[in-house]
């Protein structure tokens, strides 16, 4: 059969659920909040706890994929989401909810680094960039879901009913991708402290860290809105339904989805044209902070705004392959898992920050729109001190 079927498809379908369960409390926070009686810290530390276990397996993840390969580690780790997606369907204390979503962060952690593992086995290198992006556009249609169409099935299954659906799907994925064909890599097999010494020498690397912070801000402080905090934002600041605030939603993944394809499209002609990949990375990253000031401030179309700030994160994503080509091809999967981890330490600790700090002004008497306006202006300022740091850090700097 033909790889594209065998291989490509299956693991797409699951980074699409790693996605859509990722961005699926956004548009179920009204009613978790009722049901739940939760405060906005609580909803923020509830939803998060899905990012902190994805960001701190990373690391792990980047050595089983290289000892074990993408077929059995994410397969396993699927069966945990959707372990994950039925205790959470089925909970109804603040722990056991929030333990059901850190479940499913760890086990939908592999779905797009075990991606680009199977891709670089089973695919020449030429048709690498198209691969990654379309695998990544299978991740906005997950987004997509989301938005609109969650919240249209919203009131005939409840959100306890989605979950639940929801998990049936991911452990037929993970059966899915177990029996797609093994493909060793052929290659040297590392020990573990070999492995080790490799990644302690990433994570020691200027480059790294010229673009850790800006990940972490700017593609995590994405991260966090798209997951959480775009709907609250969107009905209590700019005083919208929760279905207009889904429309938005819906737009900001769909400009997310155009970024993905338009990169694969484009960048390579971009670059014959004298236009490096950085160069459209520091432009879209300038880009997506202005995007929040105007937000914040309130200036400008709303839906233009959000719909700009999602291609702006497709942009971000950039930086992965910008990295990757700093260091020796085998290290490649530890270099991604690092990155991502800095992208999803940034994106729990913003979403749960904005929770915990809305929730500590509007204790002290400040009016929510206003609490909403201070969390965001912290988050613009942390997003510029990432970005003024990733441009002045251009200069000499090398792994």
């Amino acid at each position: 059969m033909n790889p594209w079927l065998r291989v490509f498809a299956p693991f797409a379908v699951g980074y699409f659920l790693s996605y859509l369960l990722r961005n699926v409390n956004a548009v179920i926070a009204p009613e978790l909040t009722r049901d739940l009686a939760l405060s906005a810290g609580d909803l923020g530390l509830l939803t998060s706890a899905y990012l902190l276990a994805f960001g701190a397996f990373q690391l792990p993840l980047g050595l089983l994929l290289d000892r074990y390969g993408p077929r059995k580690v994410e397969a396993s780790l699927l069966v945990i989401a959707a372990l994950g997606c039925a205790i959470f369907a089925t909970s109804e204390s603040l722990l056991a909810l929030a333990g059901g979503r850190a479940l499913i962060g760890l086990g939908v952690s592999a779905c797009l680094m075990a991606s680009f593992k199977a891709f670089s086995l089973w695919f020449p290198a030429e048709r690498q960039a198209s691969l990654n992006a379309a695998v990544m556009a299978a991740g906005g249609l997950g987004a997509l879901t989301a938005t609109t169409p969650l919240g249209w099935a919203l009131p005939a299954l409840g959100w306890r009913g989605i979950f639940a659906a929801i998990a049936m799907l991911v452990l037929a994925v993970a059966g899915l991708i177990f029996s797609t064909p093994e493909k060793p890599s052929g290659s040297h097999r590392e020990t573990l402290a070999e492995q080790l010494a490799a990644l302690g020498g990433i994570l020691k690397s200027r480059i790294f860290w010229r673009f850790a912070p800006q990940t972490a801000a700017v593609v995590g402080g994405f991260m966090a809105l798209q997951g959480l905090w775009a709907v609250p934002w969107l009905m209590h600041v700019d005083g919208h339904s929760r279905d207009t605030a889904a429309i938005h939603l819906l737009l900001t993944s769909s400009a997310m989805l155009i970024g993905f394809l338009s990169i694969a499209a484009f960048v390579v002609r971009l670059k014959r044209m004298g236009i490096e990949p950085e160069r459209i990375l520091m432009f879209g990253m300038g880009l997506g902070v202005t995007v929040m000031l105007l937000i914040l401030v309130g200036v400008g179309p709303s839906y233009v705004l959000w719909f700009v700030l999602g291609l702006v994160f497709s942009v971000g994503n950039l930086s992965y392959a910008l990295l990757c080509s700093h260091f020796p091809r085998e290290l490649s999967g530890r270099v991604n898992t690092a990155l991502n981890l800095g992208a999803f330490v940034g994106a729990f600790g913003i979403q749960w920050g904005i929770g915990a700090l809305v929730n500590q002004l509007t204790t002290g008497g400040m009016p929510t729109a206003e609490a909403y306006r201070w969390a965001f202006g912290a988050l613009v300022v942390m997003q510029a001190a990432a970005y003024g740091w990733f441009v002045l850090g251009g200069r000499n700097t090398r792994a």
